[in-house]
């Protein structure tokens, strides 16, 4: 199965937490074991899975990247100005698969997951969720 999960951002760059959107599919969803995988779609997006006890390691993520990728000097630039965010949601990357064990997202208690906007503010953006039940776990 899989729904989308629409996010709002309001920065040109941010992380937003969606661990709570995805919990909710989960417990939607039924499914106790297999894996959850969450894509953003977008090519200046991505998802991450961080730390979340507070804000300051979202935003050392957003100064790394501004600091390892510039705006401003890629060839893209020219086009629409957003090369840094290509880069940066390539760096990244799309997606990320969580376990799923007993009806539970197999993340520690530090872990969230986050999407990761490089090229805000946008009204809408979407993630999608895909859950992938365990048979083995079915015909228990």
């Amino acid at each position: 199965m899989h729904e989308i999960i629409q996010v709002k951002t309001t920065k040109r760059e941010e992380l937003v937490d969606i661990t709570p959107q995805v919990k909710a599919i989960v417990q939607r969803s039924g499914i106790q074991n297999g894996l959850v995988n969450l894509y953003a779609q977008g090519a200046t997006a991505a998802v991450m899975i961080q730390e979340n006890w507070d804000d300051s390691v979202q935003t050392d993520v957003i100064a790394l990247l501004s600091k390892l990728i510039p705006r401003g000097v890629w060839q893209h630039d020219a086009q629409d100005g957003n090369g840094d965010s290509h880069l940066k949601s390539g760096l990244v990357g799309p997606s990320e698969t969580i376990p799923l064990m007993d009806g539970e997202l197999g993340l520690s208690t530090w872990q969230n997951i986050f999407f990761c906007e490089f090229d805000g503010p946008r009204s809408i953006r979407r993630i999608v969720c895909t859950l992938l039940q365990d048979v083995d776990a079915q015909s228990d």
